[in-house]
């Protein structure tokens, strides 16, 4: 998929800081990442910042909906870094899914996975609250981002803050940081260099009652 799409369009630099689309704006189209992280989410009517998942290379990002009406985005995309994306407008995109028949399938699929993952985080937050946003939201950042630490336990090898960890989980900073200071008293978790290392993931998994969902759909891209 991306190696076709990647051929029919034109690669552009987005700063850090830098939107690709702001909410409400026509998704008109497809982006691809080839290097950096680009942020999705939305902002409050109260002026929170809300985190659904970070993009990096080899990612699409957009909400096209091929050969239907042209929507509003529902999200804002917002590069975390210097970043670099393939472009592809939209009229563009349905002309390539109407020649090429693997494309549409596996077009398909990628936008099947993310309605899963959209569905998965919004059951864990339905039937566990505050501690099902943060757990899953961990577990999702080690299926991601996890390497081995030293010592034992899961790294989870992206610099985060707590302000930002929070944004994924929908709540403040304040109640991110008891969450979190909880978990560390209870060995669950230790910090790294600033970084989150997960000593008991079987802990969050079983809290969440986990479904040992696919990797594909348990992440946070």
């Amino acid at each position: 998929m991306m190696g076709i799409l990647k051929a029919a369009a034109c690669s552009v630099a987005i700063d850090k800081g830098e939107y690709l689309f702001r909410e409400g704006e026509p998704a008109q189209t497809l982006y691809c990442v080839e290097t950096g992280k680009v942020r999705i989410g939305k902002v409050t009517p109260d002026g929170r910042e809300i985190t659904f998942r970070i993009c990096g290379e080899g990612d699409f990002i957009g909400e096209i909906m091929p050969f239907c009406p042209t929507a509003p985005y529902t999200v804002e995309a917002k590069a975390s870094e210097d970043t670099r994306v393939a472009v592809i407008p939209k009229d563009r995109l349905e002309e390539l899914l109407y020649l090429e028949h693997e494309l549409s399938i596996a077009y398909m699929k990628w936008m099947g996975i993310l309605q899963q993952r959209t569905q998965s985080k919004f059951r864990d937050l339905i039937l566990h609250g505050k501690k099902g946003a943060l757990y899953s939201t961990l577990i999702r950042m080690s299926n991601s981002y996890g390497i081995p630490a030293d010592g034992g336990g899961i790294l989870i090898d992206l610099d985060l803050t707590n302000q930002e960890l929070a944004n994924f989980c929908g709540m403040t900073r304040e109640v991110a940081n008891r969450m979190l200071s909880e978990l560390r008293r209870n060995n669950k978790l230790r910090m790294d260099n600033g970084k989150i290392v997960l000593t008991d993931i079987g802990f969050l998994r079983d809290a969440m009652h986990c479904e040992n969902c696919p990797v594909e759909i348990c992440s946070i891209e």
